[in-house]
């Protein structure tokens, strides 16, 4: 069972809990990482703590959702082996899996409905890396978690 992560700052987290729901429904193992609640917290606090379960192998994937979806994959982008990226649409989605083999979406909370949100969850899972040409370009990234 693959194990995604999820984790949201305090504009996020009505958003997280909606698709820790649909991850637990999809059947995906999932590591909420916080918050929990609208008290105001710092959102690299929780970027972090997703990419490192993910660098640590402890999840395959990451979710990471503040008001707009930017400053979360920002602070993602610090750590080795993550490849975050914000999307606001399905379609930005599948090709961040596709060609970048993103393994953290970021979402944007104030920017995007509880729909929209799940169908760039949805892509996001559902595409594969395409490999071939991408992959150097992903190579010159630097080093992919094991």
């Amino acid at each position: 069972m693959e194990t995604v992560a999820i984790g949201a700052d305090h504009a996020g987290v009505a958003l997280k809990d909606k698709l820790k729901e649909e991850l637990v429904r999809k059947g995906f193992a999932v590591l909420d990482l916080g918050t929990n609640g609208d008290s105001s917290v710092d959102y690299p606090d929780y970027a972090q703590a997703v990419s490192q379960v993910i660098a640590q192998g402890e999840a395959q994937k990451g979710v990471l959702v503040c008001g707009s979806g930017t400053g979360m994959a920002i602070a993602a982008n610090r750590h080795p082996g993550i490849r975050a990226a914000a999307c606001l649409d399905a379609e930005t989605a599948r090709l961040a899996r596709a060609h970048n083999d993103a393994n953290v979406l970021c979402l944007g909370a104030r920017l995007m409905n509880e729909d929209e949100a799940r169908k760039c969850l949805d892509a996001f899972l559902d595409t594969e890396f395409e490999g071939g040409r991408h992959v150097r370009r992903v190579e010159k990234l630097g080093r992919r978690p094991e």
